[in-house]
């Protein structure tokens, strides 16, 4: 199998759709011109915007939002798919007003191949003073993807999910060969746990982990960890930006790669059923 070329687009995301649009679009470009057949975005691609109250009238529908349907421009156009990490959208439900965290597989035609509403959502207070609450603003999703492509199949994941090994190792069962984790991981907790968790999912699936990620100081105040990264089946990070610079991240992928990591070590063939212990307390 011929080598698949891949480009993550590290992006600082602002906090209007327009403007989004105009930051990404040119990276995606530039991912083109470098002779990626797959390109992929990260968490919030279309939207960085916390505050309740500027972000309400932002979000629209999958269908009509400027981000979503200005890459499908570019795919259409260029013969390319694109991977938008994801972007906040409505979730279509008539009870309940939060968005959905939405990840959207585009296809070389333009169309919409597949989606993920992002499953896990962060609510935590950080040892810094930073307090955080997706489920506020979110609405999670409640079931697992991996979409076909034609390089194989790829698992769909966003940001926090990143933390839950059962998801990644179901994704692997299910056909995935390579599993996409667009995030937007502050710097504390980025610094601290990026790569290891990236490798750790690489090592437990056997599948290539792409992971574009929003970088840098934005306008809503948050600070998020960039360093982008490819991580082979082996657990080898075979591509990686040092930096939290908007940028793109080329790849190539030896997607045979994924059968021979798993024939050395055949753990997805090793699950049993057991019992799990009492709780102790």
């Amino acid at each position: 199998m011929e080598p698949l070329k891949v480009a993550l687009v590290q992006t600082r995301t602002p906090a209007t759709p327009e403007a989004a649009l105009a930051h990404i679009r040119p990276l995606a470009n530039e991912a083109i011109a470098g002779g990626a057949q797959l390109i992929l975005t990260p968490e919030a691609t279309n939207l960085m915007e916390r505050r309740p109250e500027k972000k309400a009238g932002l979000i629209a529908e999958t269908e009509t939002d400027v981000v979503v349907r200005g890459l499908q421009a570019v795919a259409a156009e260029r013969g390319v798919w694109i991977l938008i990490g994801s972007a906040m959208v409505r979730s279509g439900d008539p009870e309940d007003d939060r968005a959905a965290n939405r990840s959207i597989l585009i296809n070389d035609q333009g169309s919409v191949e597949s989606t993920y509403d992002k499953l896990h959502v962060f609510d935590v207070d950080l040892p810094t003073g930073e307090r955080h609450r997706e489920s506020a603003g979110v609405r999670p999703g409640d079931r697992a993807v991996v979409a076909r492509t034609p390089w194989g199949g790829l698992g769909l994941s966003v940001c926090y999910d990143l933390r839950f090994p059962h998801l990644f190792r179901a994704l692997a069962r299910a056909g995935a060969d390579m599993i996409a984790v667009p995030a937007a991981f502050t710097r504390p907790t980025g610094e601290a746990h990026w790569e290891t968790l990236l490798r750790a999912r690489a090592i437990e699936t056997g599948c290539f982990v792409l992971a574009p990620a929003q970088g840098g100081s934005h306008e809503d105040g948050r600070a998020t960890w960039g360093h982008s990264m490819v991580v082979d089946p082996w657990g080898r990070v075979i591509a990686a930006l040092d930096h939290d610079e908007p940028g793109v991240l080329f790849a190539d992928l030896d997607l045979d790669a994924v059968g021979r990591a798993r024939a050395a070590i055949p753990q997805l063939a090793h699950d049993r059923d057991f019992t799990g212990p009492e709780p102790i307390r």
